[in-house]
């Protein structure tokens, strides 16, 4: 495999699971990855953590991630189904540690 790329599953809310490759070489987030990947992401504010509906539940791999900001937290406080896995798509930027990891999309579709 080519050194700056890893491989995500993704879980979409109908259960479906794709495996595929992500470039870490690129500066462009987790839900900008999934949109082209053409998965319904509404990312309503456009990456700026303001409006949740990128909202992902790391399955696996949390622990290879960045902390969370206090604005990314504040805005993920205000959705009904986050937990302690929650993250939002738009604050995760992958690298190389992050190979193998696992996310289910729960962001609003609406």
């Amino acid at each position: 495999m080519d050194d700056n790329l890893i491989q995500v599953t993704v879980i979409d809310r109908d259960g479906t699971e794709n495996t595929m490759e992500v470039p870490t070489d690129i500066n462009i987030s987790l839900m900008e990855i999934l949109k082209a990947s053409e998965y319904e992401i509404l990312a309503t504010c456009g990456g700026m953590a303001l409006c949740a509906t990128c909202h992902v539940e790391v399955v696996e791999g949390l622990d290879t991630l960045t902390s969370a900001s206090d604005q990314e937290l504040d805005m993920l406080d205000t959705l009904p189904d986050a937990d302690d896995q929650s993250r939002l798509a738009c604050q995760l930027y992958l690298n190389n540690n992050n190979n193998g990891m696992k996310i289910k999309i729960k962001g609003a579709l609406q």
